[in-house]
């Protein structure tokens, strides 16, 4: 038995550039939570040596 194959429904333009946008917006978070972690144990770390002098 052979299959049909159906035809894909292309995707409206908006699509690719949702997407994008999407991938963009996801990575901008990551980074942003990367920085706020970095600044939060940078500052920890600074209040630990204070208190030790």
């Amino acid at each position: 038995m052979e299959r049909k194959k159906t035809p894909q429904k292309p995707q409206k333009k908006g699509a690719d550039r949702d997407e994008r946008l999407k991938a963009a917006l996801k990575a901008n978070m990551a980074r942003r939570k990367s920085q706020a972690r970095a600044r939060a144990d940078h500052g920890a770390n600074r209040s630990q040596t204070e208190k030790d002098q």
